[in-house]
């Protein structure tokens, strides 16, 4: 049985080579949609033989969804650019396409890095998640952003032994970008579903992810990393609140 890695891109030229040179062996296609990328991404990908389509950027949710549509095979591996396998996983990954599959998902942990750093604690620790799956039973759901596999029946998913490593960021900055333009998609969502808090209010939300960013998730223990990245949840928690009010207002008007 044959693996499909479907990816969503834009401007990755700087993560995309690392995450198809950890495809080479596991992934028989890899399907690739890019949402208009003005750096080398398209180019990197045509060069490792990826399948390019570019759609425009209609969410996370819709994006995923439509690269697992174009795979030709049952199987999909959903990767971002910014991911790699590690040797362990591509391992077990080739040690199961080589006896077979056995079940609709199968899940292994994926590891966060942060400037080069694996990160412990801070709610952004290893955890379990569904990455490959047959295609005919589950897909992705269409939120803009926070998307979820979503599938029919129920499905235990198949432990697979090693990690997927998620480099999220080279530097700070990079991190507190895409947190904040994450944190826009949620204002919207936010918006549509009448969620309009006043400013006292935003900052309170605000500071209460800060704290149980620090406290609960364990971002303390994490050092200078753990303190940047509570710092961020603050100011993306006033992002999405902002940008909620900002278009329910506009709307009103």
């Amino acid at each position: 049985m044959n693996i499909s890695a479907a990816i969503i891109t834009y401007n990755e030229a700087r993560n995309i080579e690392r995450c198809l040179n950890s495809l080479i062996g596991v992934a028989d296609e890899i399907v690739v949609v890019d949402s208009g990328s003005t750096d080398a991404t398209v180019d990197i990908c045509r060069r490792y033989g990826c399948s390019v389509t570019t759609r425009p950027f209609t969410g996370y949710g819709s994006q995923r969804q439509y690269a697992a549509g174009l795979a030709h095979n049952r199987y999909v591996l959903s990767i971002d650019a910014d991911e790699v396998l590690s040797d362990n996983l591509r391992q077990s990954l080739m040690q199961l396409k080589a006896d077979g599959f056995s079940h609709r998902m199968y899940c292994f942990r994926v590891v966060n890095f942060i400037c080069g750093k694996p990160v412990v604690h801070s709610g952004l620790q290893p955890d379990m998640q569904i990455r490959l799956f047959d295609k005919r039973y589950a897909n992705w759901d269409l939120l803009d952003v926070g998307e979820r596999l979503t599938y029919t029946g129920s499905v235990v998913p198949e432990p697979l032994e090693g990690d997927m490593y998620h480099f999220r960021c080279n530097e700070y900055g990079e991190y507190h970008i895409k947190e904040i333009r994450h944190a826009e998609l949620r204002g919207r969502l936010m918006a549509e579903a009448g969620i309009n808090a006043p400013m006292p209010m935003q900052w309170l939300r605000a500071a209460c992810a800060y704290v149980r960013c620090q406290l609960r998730d364990g971002a303390i223990l994490d050092g200078e990393t753990g303190r940047r990245i509570a710092l961020t949840r603050f100011r993306s928690t006033i992002t999405a609140y902002r940008t909620a009010r900002r278009i329910i207002k506009k709307d009103k008007n």
